[in-house]
């Protein structure tokens, strides 16, 4: 890559948020520069990202940014599509994945939208947390963000929660839905789109779903999900059997319940274990460290999905240290197995996914409660993950890899610029500003007066609720 281009950088952010502009505008105001402002902010700074901090070193105003990103009525899914409609016009990404999964984020308090004692995996355990579901996409190496949800429990929806609903701004018609039924329907909003897309994959909390399964089969889509040790397949198709109505029991329950299936099911860690599976060693691909290479095995079983029969396909990996693990998917028989390999080893790329959303552009340092700041955040932490994905593409096209650099390293591949790499290069041409002496003391004071507010405000609420001796 040329140093020329280097500098071309932060000119090529602005034209980029240029394009995404109108997604800003209400029908009052232009609220644009706040978002540009926000994404570079995000972009460029390394900790700390939250509604003040990126206010004051952008220089906006941070009660205006707080407005913006909290109260104002701009569409977080107007910049999702805009960013599937950008894929889908690139040449060479079209035809990916897309990769459904979750993702958690601590919380002091139950206060934020959605908050609320739930699994958190990256604790491995149940704690006060904050659940997002992501929908990403991956094509060619490359990945990117292109829609999400929050997660509200149940508790959100009982009639005690009115008034916190109603604090945190979640729309009136909102309704409970699980972390598979806000999937869906996100799966399904890409379906209706403009971005083209392959297949999807997802990891066991959504493969296991018997429903999400056959919705995905019945919409004709492609897919190969993740499925749990224990789950149960049959190797040779079950016999329906009408089921038995005991003596007094209703006849409505009778006839709704499904069939029961005769057959010898079996769990799919023992199907991988059978002396008639068949393992193979197939080369996934070439990756930084070296070749992608595990023992897989595929065999086409029968599933019961909904009450109904179905057959799927099980692809079974076996990793270097002896991990197994399984997916179930609707590709037909005569697909390749290194195709199927390769798609069950797509959801690296989603895991990439959150990791850089989170340790370089900071979705997890959203301090805000409202329930739009967390749409609007996510919205912009998301451009920001198109912009990295789509420089590196298009500086890929451009500037050709020497290709003696392979020789001289002794290496199959040289690795691409990551989000880091891209956001160094940013910072280099578009700075963040350095306080002077008397900014510094501007803002400690600003600080101490908060402080001091908040502090007075404690103590006139303690004394209210205080009662006479």
């Amino acid at each position: 890559m040329p140093p020329e281009a280097i500098p071309t950088l932060g000119g090529r952010l602005y034209q980029y948020w240029a394009r995404f502009r109108a997604c800003f505008r209400t029908t009052t105001r232009d609220t644009g520069a706040y978002a540009y402002h926000y994404l570079s902010g995000q972009l460029r700074m390394e900790t700390a990202r939250n509604f003040a901090n990126i206010g004051r070193h952008t220089d906006v105003p941070g009660q205006n940014l707080q407005h913006f990103m909290s109260t104002s009525p701009w569409s977080a899914q107007a910049v999702f599509r805009q960013i599937q409609e950008e894929i889908a016009a690139t040449p060479g990404l079209t035809g990916g994945v897309l990769m459904l999964d979750e993702s958690a984020d601590e919380k002091a308090s139950g206060h934020s939208a959605g908050a609320g004692k739930q699994r958190n995996g990256r604790l491995g355990k149940i704690e006060m947390s904050q659940v997002g579901v992501l929908l990403g996409y991956a094509v060619g190496g490359l990945w990117a963000g292109v829609d999400g949800e929050l997660y509200l429990p149940k508790h959100w929806f009982t009639p005690e929660a009115a008034s916190e609903r109603k604090r945190v701004g979640v729309p009136d018609e909102r309704q409970f839905a699980t972390k598979i039924q806000l999937g869906w329907q996100m799966i399904q909003r890409v379906q209706q789109g403009p971005l083209p897309f392959e297949a999807v994959v997802c990891d066991a909390l959504y493969g296991q779903s018997e429903w999400l399964r056959a919705q995905m089969d019945w919409a004709g889509l492609r897919y190969l999900a993740e499925v749990p040790a224990d789950t149960l397949v049959f190797l040779t198709p079950p016999t329906a059997v009408a089921r038995q109505v005991k003596r007094g029991a209703k006849r409505s329950t009778a006839a709704t319940a499904g069939p029961v299936w005769r057959g010898e099911p079996q769990r799919v860690s023992a199907v991988a274990r059978r002396a008639d599976t068949r393992w193979e060693r197939i080369r996934v691909r070439l990756t930084e460290r070296g070749v992608l290479e595990d023992d897989f095995a595929v065999r086409w079983v029968w599933t019961v999905r909904e009450e109904t029969l179905a057959e799927e396909v099980l692809v079974m990996r076996r990793e270097e240290r002896g991990r197994e693990t399984y997916a179930l998917g609707n590709y037909p028989p005569q697909t390749p197995k290194e195709r199927l390999a390769t798609l069950k080893c797509q959801r690296y790329f989603v895991e990439r996914l959150i990791q850089d959303t989170k340790s370089e552009v900071g979705w997890d340092e959203l301090e805000a409660q409202k329930y739009r700041a967390w749409e609007h955040h996510l919205a912009l932490t998301l451009l920001a993950t198109w912009f990295v994905a789509q420089t590196q593409w298009e500086w890929a096209q451009q500037y050709a890899r020497d290709p003696a650099l392979l020789e001289q390293f002794e290496v199959e591949v040289l690795p691409a610029l990551s989000m880091a790499n891209v956001r160094t290069l940013l910072r280099a041409v578009m700075p963040l500003p350095q306080l002077s002496p008397d900014q510094a003391t501007a803002l400690v004071v600003e600080h101490l007066v908060h402080r001091t507010r908040a502090r007075k405000s404690r103590l006139k609420s303690r004394c209210n609720t205080d009662t006479p001796p």
